[in-house]
């Protein structure tokens, strides 16, 4: 069960997402604490949690967490879920560490923090990012592939915006592009790949939707060994806020 989601920040200026917060849920309650990253100058702290050093605790979900929910009440709701692929009777930060919690009115992302799955092993389902940049045909292909097909990484090197981009393609011919890995995530991917050999990680299709959003199309999974001494999102930014 996922229990902490870093909470990460679009930085105006650079562009580049900043992990800023720790969102925990334990003993049946929340824990919320800003961690090193929110340092960075032009970051200012939320209104009600202005005080970086502070840990925020509280019985219900806080207020700019609960509100990247989807009420129960809309609509769309059950299609919602069953793109996430989720059980509504799950706790919310299930929901939000799928979804990401993303709001088209801020800049803020959830992310959960990886922990070793019943085999021992490194595992995280993201959706592929970066959909709209591709060609059209994408949904086209998409039609064609199913839950457990494997796909392969591409190193993007070239990538004017983020030369570590991992690239999602397709195995079987013809090969096409199918979006990213989440950019949060590539600096953990790269290490792993480096410990366990680029030839030992694996990337499946967890799930396709083909009636949801763009950004929730392809649900995908990247998993490989737990390797000795790994520790997800280790860099002082992570860190407490001190």
């Amino acid at each position: 069960m996922i229990t902490k989601l870093i909470l990460a920040w679009k930085n105006p200026e650079s562009r580049q997402w900043t992990p800023i917060g720790c969102l925990e849920y334990k003993d049946n309650m929340y824990y919320f604490n800003y961690t090193n990253g929110a340092k960075i100058t032009n970051f200012q702290p939320f209104g009600q949690m202005d005080e970086l050093k502070n840990t925020y605790s509280s019985k219900n979900l806080f207020p700019i967490f609960k509100n990247r929910l989807l009420a129960k009440s809309r609509p769309e709701y059950e299609d919602y879920i069953k793109w996430l692929d989720i059980d509504e009777n799950q706790n919310e930060l299930i929901e939000l560490s799928r979804s990401r919690g993303i709001r088209a009115t801020d800049e803020l992302q959830l992310f959960p923090i990886p922990k070793k799955n019943d085999s021992g092993d490194y595992e995280v389902l993201f959706f592929s990012h970066g959909i709209s940049h591709i060609a059209e045909h994408y949904v086209q292909r998409l039609s064609k592939l199913k839950g457990k097909d494997k796909l392969l990484i591409l190193k993007d090197v070239q990538n004017e915006f983020d030369p570590l981009a991992l690239a999602l393609r397709t195995q079987d011919d013809p090969v096409e592009l199918l979006g990213y890995c989440p950019s949060f995530f590539v600096k953990d991917f790269y290490k792993l790949m480096e410990l366990n050999g680029d030839k030992n990680v694996s990337i499946t299709i967890k799930k396709v939707n083909l009636d949801a959003p763009l950004q929730l199309k392809l649900l995908c999974r990247f998993s490989t060994k737990w390797a000795n001494g790994f520790e997800p999102f280790s860099s002082e930014e992570f860190r407490p806020f001190k």
